[in-house]
Parts: structure tokens; sequence; C-alpha cells
């Protein structure tokens, strides 16, 4: 299992984005060298995790449980194949590109080893918005939204880190899976219970203490909403 690249994105001013700013900083490249990874600061109000990453809708990027964003080469190439297109590492917004490693079959809670010195844990997987799809200028094919095309897909959302252990990491890594918590949600599983499966969300909550904040409060309505047992 290997980081293939860091990436990081500079703030610019788009016309697709629904950030006050409007700006994003989703157009993310590789980096040379060694790159410092380290807790941002509180939800909210937090930056990335990755140096020279920018954040600008704080909202639902960066901060304590949304540090970094990984999605795995092999999820790009089978992207590449359906949408007829190259993607480069970096080109669905992710700071971290891993091969050989099983992103959305990831724990919540599950925390990885990257490098000497990083480890980071899994919080949950991202949920798609108007920006990526503005940035990825893919409509899909039926009429399809790309948002509804990502959510949809088997490929997987990617995950979500927090980082437990700042330090610097760089192309050619090895990661590796240092810890594994004692239940069966995955960033896949809980993907599908935010979005296409909501009657599912209140299982997710044995990984409540590992989970991103927004995912957590979803999973915590829906769960007091439907408390009865029953479904509006």
């Amino acid at each position: 299992m290997t980081l293939l690249s860091v990436n990081a994105g500079r703030a610019k001013a788009v016309g697709y984005t629904d950030s006050a700013s409007g700006m994003t900083g989703i157009d993310k490249r590789p980096v040379d060298g060694p790159v410092r990874i380290e807790a941002p600061g509180a939800n909210g109000v937090g930056r990335s995790g990755v140096a020279g990453d920018d954040v600008c809708d704080p909202r639902f990027h960066g901060g304590a449980d949304r540090a970094v964003y990984a999605f795995a080469r092999e999820d790009l190439d089978r992207w590449e194949r359906e949408l007829g297109r190259e993607l480069a590492n970096g080109s669905f917004g992710e700071n971290l590109t891993t091969s050989g490693l099983d992103v959305n079959g990831a724990l919540i809670g599950e925390r990885w080893r990257i490098g000497e010195d990083v480890v980071v844990e899994v919080t949950g997987g991202r949920i798609p918005c108007r920006t990526f799809q503005g940035h990825l200028e893919e409509r899909g094919v039926d009429a399809k939204g790309w948002v509804r095309r990502f959510t949809q897909a088997e490929a997987g959302p990617g995950a979500l880190l927090r980082v437990i252990e700042p330090g610097e990491v760089r192309a050619g890594d090895p990661v590796t899976v240092v810890h594994r918590p004692d239940h069966g949600v995955t960033v896949a599983s809980l993907h599908r219970a935010a979005t296409a499966e909501r009657r599912l969300l209140p299982e997710t909550l044995v990984a409540a203490e590992w989970m991103e904040s927004g995912l957590l409060a979803l999973a915590r309505q829906y769960a007091d909403k439907y408390a009865d047992g029953t479904e509006g």
C-alpha cells in the first residue's frame, strides 16, 4: 500500500461554487518533496491539514475531522474508463492519491500510518457538491448530473481523515493500517446510508465516536426523528 502523490490546491475564483467567497481550492495538483500534515483546527473555521492547500468553504471542508481527503488511484482508473478521459492524481480534489489501499472499505475510526511519522484516522466519505461537478465539467449520461452519478457509483466516495500524529509525507511513502475498530461501518456503507438508504443511518451510530461531524449530526437527527420505528 503506497502513497502515490500528495496534492494541494490554491484558492481561485470560479463561477460554479456555493462558497460565499466565490473561491475554491478543489483544483489540486501533485506536490514535489515532503509535505507537512497536521491537525488544522476546529470544524467550521479550520484550514486544510495539508500544508499549501487552501480551504475556501469551511462549512464542508477542512477542520479537525475533515483535515485530509484520500482517494484511490484504482477508483480514478475506473472513472477514466467510464468517462473516456485522463484523470491525473488530484483530479477529484483529493489530497492523497493511494495505491493498493482499500479506501472505501476502510472502517470509520480505522487508522493509517503514512511514512514514518504521520497517523490519520478515517472519519467518513465525501458527499459530492456543485463545486465538484463544475470542476470536472461533467454532466453525465442520460441527463444525469455528476453529483448524482458520483453518489450512485460503485467506485466509492473516498475517505475523509483526521490527523492523529502530524509529520511529513511524500510520494512513495508506504501506507500501513495500524488500527481497526470493532464495528462494521465502512466509508462505503456510511456513504450509502447518508445518501441512498437513510433508513440505515441509525445503524451507523456504533461508529459515532469516530465519525465526521456532519455525517454524525445527520445520523443522530434521523435516529431521533424515527425513534418510534416509523418513517415519514
